[in-house]
């Protein structure tokens, strides 16, 4: 039995969730609300909000893998009955720490032993993604395994293009100024262009993403829908690593030329959120719409 730990950001559970096609046996999930939608329930995945997290101290796991860097949850870990932990706990003295199998990706990570600025340089450095990075800690092999997801929620905003121009609160700078210009270029040429509203459900959100040919946006939870559903996608990088992410045959990356200046800060700069020019993310649209898997949707 497995128990993995990854509650936040939703994006990143969703790219968790490619360990799932390496486990056979019974896997409990413990994440936080909305993100049950994308778990579900099946014959081998339980899925344990954290707020009744509980309910998982019920059996003991062959494997505890846990992928948060805060208290809370290393704390949750402690309590666990398990035989193996991978990832952060919490250390005699109280504080937060990770396993020495986990360290290719927390030494990248906020609690990395080496500080926040020797780990974003770190982070800089790197061109693995972070499913080669978890999985070969794990002592398995990342082989392109697609995302875990339930089949999206039918909705009526269908089109060639969507926009997802939202960034969260946590990286304003993930932002782009000229999706306006952008959607305006675009339907000057004939394309049905929609920008992606907010929705009640994520099944409804990944619905919306799937309904298109292409996704433009940043670094962001459409762009892994876009990629869990087979969607082609054109992703901007302003601030956070292109070479984490896999991309599955399926993605265009642009990154920002000024992307080590603002490497994982988490502050506002109109420089970052402008630096990627429209004709650039016009171009690699029009491209992308011509590779098989946008023309066959």
């Amino acid at each position: 039995m497995i128990l993995i730990i990854k509650l936040n950001a939703t994006g990143d559970v969703v790219r968790t969730t490619t360990l799932l096609r390496q486990f056979e046996c019974d896997v409990t999930w413990v994440t936080s609300a909305p993100n049950h939608e994308l778990l579900g329930e099946s014959d081998n995945i339980r899925c344990v909000e954290f707020t009744r997290s509980e309910l998982a101290l019920d059996r003991h796991y062959d494997l505890v893998i846990n992928l948060e860097d805060d208290l809370p949850p290393a704390q949750f870990a402690r309590q666990v009955q398990h035989t193996r932990l991978f990832g952060a706990y919490l250390d005699e003295t109280g504080s937060v720490a990770y396993s020495e199998d986990s360290r290719q990706w927390f030494d990248l990570s906020l609690i990395s032993v080496y500080g926040r600025q020797r780990a974003d340089a770190l982070k800089l450095l790197n061109r693995r993604t972070y499913q080669e990075l978890v999985f070969e800690g794990l002592g398995l092999t990342f082989s392109g395994e697609r995302y875990v997801l339930p089949q999206p929620a039918l909705t009526r905003l269908a089109g060639d293009v969507a926009i997802a121009p939202v960034a969260g609160p946590v990286w304003p700078m993930k932002g782009w100024a000229y999706y306006d210009q952008l959607k305006a270029e675009l339907e000057a040429t004939g394309l049905r262009v929609n920008v992606l509203p907010r929705r009640n459900s994520l099944l409804e959100h990944m619905g919306d993403v799937s309904n298109h040919r292409c996704l433009v946006g940043g670094d962001s939870l459409p762009m892994h829908f876009a990629l869990g559903t087979r969607t082609p996608c054109v992703t901007l990088f302003n601030c956070t690593s292109p070479w984490e992410i896999y991309d599955y045959g399926l993605q265009t990356k642009l990154v920002s030329p000024l992307l080590e200046r603002f490497f994982y800060k988490r502050g506002f700069d109109t420089a970052a959120t402008t630096a990627i020019r429209v004709e650039d993310v016009f171009d690699a649209v029009m491209e992308r719409l011509k590779t098989p898997a946008a023309i066959a949707r």
